[in-house]
């Protein structure tokens, strides 16, 4: 190879390993870059025997360069495939579709608009995961707004509120606002006399059966002509709470002959007898109905971007005919349709939940067998993981399904480096110990982190072992962190052997506590409690410190009582 060549391989070398590790923010390999090399160079090939020798050079000066020194050397080099790759980056950085018209605003404004009937179950997390990666995605606002104008059939629970909030936080996210819509009963009903004034809305007293059948039957009801000094006067008699529960009504005048009978004269406003259970709210007895109180808030907060079921888009018409009256744009609407997910026998509703907690059935919203974030949080599951299994899914119109497993490979990704390892063994045989073993085990804290140490494990007389570890009579097995057993005459006798038995193949290696001196567990999991002991180093730790606990999975320490230590499963 002449010295014109061997520089146009270094060079060549170069460009491929900045390519590589810029691209991975890794350092450069050469068996990753020799494919690429290659066949970017194809009359390299016949020097094939000495290019791994020169790349290999190159790449370690490469390697050698921080990841902002690479990436300018690279714009040096090959600025073109560099912008290649950071469109790539920027493309895959994002899950989910761009805001329709978003550069036509100068700032993105989204509400989560929740009923605050109770903490939310998993499949709430979906709109905080979407919205408030828009949010970051546009430098955007969003509040939340506490869509609780119905306190008979949707009535409020009073600790719902707080809970959502932090429902929100621990997912992530902190809201610029927070709104309640009981406390804007004044403002609604100021829009509904300018609404009236504009001759868009009218007071009805038929019964729903009789207005139904004129809906349906395209004719308009025989209070619609009413006159609007009479409509406000009526209107005001509901504030003023003189009319009883289904007396009388608020219907926004559309058009009789729409082709969607449930766009024809829909209702606004309706009497409730039950009191609100915010003290703050609990007087008023004439409520909004949601597609009015809604639509008024979202132009009064400009909202510019709304997401909402595809189950719902009968909301965007109606509401359209209230911003028509008042000539306001109306946001720009994204339907997407509902997520569906796996592994829970508890229906995911928010009603179903409460009915069972109620009834004893659930211990209470964080049970681990409650499809809820109060339970996953409580399992020790990052609510940054299920905001990435969320906001993976988009905002597609089709019903999507989400496996728990996402949320927990997420999760895994998490944890799994900061997390030490322990022994836990459900409930199963002691064995007695034969022999001169050592007399304390010492494995590792981490397997992939020998600066945290080990742990100091007492072997004592005699051992536990899950049953499907238990060896058959005359078979070796190897007790992690402690040595070469056989079960001979019902006792495991140390041999002394080294760890190539397990090397060879021949030896099981599986996991113990010590019999003596071992911590009664009990696991709370999503399929029921699972009692067993762990090695003595779990009773000193914190609560809410995770552990993996080996061939079974991580579990978040709850509490320490007197007789046991209880932790919730997370996964395995």
């Amino acid at each position: 190879m002449d010295d014109e060549l061997r520089e146009r391989v270094e060079r060549e070398a170069e460009k491929h390993a900045l390519l590589n590790a810029v691209k991975h923010e890794s350092d450069a390999d050469v068996g990753a870059i020799m494919g690429p090399l290659m066949g970017d160079n194809p009359d390299f090939r016949q020097h094939g025997d000495e290019i791994p020798g020169i790349a290999g050079g190159v790449i370690g000066r490469v390697n050698d360069l921080s990841y902002d020194e690479k990436r300018e050397r690279l714009e040096e080099l090959a600025p073109e495939e560099l912008a290649e790759i950071e469109a790539e980056d920027e493309e895959d950085e994002h899950d989910l579709p761009d805001l329709s018209n978003a550069d036509d605003y100068d700032e993105i404004r989204m509400r989560v608009a929740p009923n605050p009937n109770g903490p939310w179950h998993v499949g709430h997390a979906r709109m905080p995961a979407v919205i408030g990666s828009y949010k970051e995605r546009y430098d955007g606002w969003f509040c939340v707004r506490f869509d609780d104008t119905d306190p008979e059939t949707k009535r409020p629970d009073l600790e719902a509120y707080d809970a959502i909030l932090e429902d929100l936080d621990y997912l992530g996210f902190e809201p610029d606002a927070t709104y309640r819509a009981s406390d804007r009963l004044e403002t609604y009903y100021e829009h509904a006399r300018e609404l009236i004034d504009l001759g868009g809305a009218y007071t009805c007293s038929c019964s729903g059966e009789e207005f139904s059948e004129l809906k349906n039957s395209a004719e308009p009801c025989p209070h619609r002509d009413k006159d609007e000094e009479t409509v406000l006067e009526e209107f005001d008699a509901m504030i003023d709470g003189e009319y009883e529960s289904g007396e009388m009504v608020l219907r926004v005048k559309t058009d009789i002959e729409h082709k969607n009978p449930a766009l024809r004269d829909w209702v606004a406003f309706r009497m409730i007898d039950t009191p609100h259970p915010r003290e703050e709210a609990s007087d008023y007895r004439c409520w909004p109905m949601l597609d009015f109180q809604s639509g008024v808030d979202d132009h009064l907060l400009e909202v510019t971007h709304i997401i909402r079921g595809i189950d719902l888009q009968d909301s965007a018409k109606r509401q359209q005919f209230v911003y028509d009256y008042f000539g306001w744009d109306y946001p720009e609407v994204v339907h997407w349709g509902h997520v569906q997910i796996d592994a829970y026998d508890v229906k995911m509703s928010t009603s179903t939940i409460s009915e069972l907690i109620e009834q004893g059935e659930l211990d209470g919203w964080d049970d681990p067998r409650a499809p809820t974030l109060k339970s996953l949080r409580r399992r020790g599951i990052r609510g940054d993981a299920i905001v990435e299994a969320m906001a993976g899914l988009g905002t597609s119109t089709s019903d999507v399904d989400l496996a728990m497993s996402a949320i927990y490979a997420n999760n895994r990704d998490l944890i799994d480096e900061e997390t030490d390892r322990r022994f836990f063994v459900r409930d199963g045989n002691q064995v007695p110990l034969g022999g001169s073993p050592p007399d304390e085990a010492n494995p590792p804290l981490h397997p992939n982190h020998e600066e945290r140490g080990v742990r100091e494990i007492p072997v004592g007389a005699s051992v536990m072992l899950e049953d499907d570890d238990l060896p058959q009579r005359e078979e070796r097995i190897w007790l992690k962190g402690l040595g070469c057993f056989q079960f001979t005459r019902d006792v495991l006798q140390y041999t002394g052997e080294d760890i190539d038995v397990v090397r060879e193949g021949d030896v099981d290696v599986v996991h113990w506590v010590p019999a003596d001196e071992s911590v009664a567990v009990r696991m709370r999991t999503p399929d029921g409690d699972v009692r067993g002991h762990a090695e003595p180093g779990v009773a000193g730790l914190e609560p809410d410190e995770l552990v993996q606990f080996e061939r079974v999975g991580f579990a978040r320490i709850d509490r320490h009582d007197e007789d046991e230590t209880v932790v919730y499963y997370t996964h395995d």
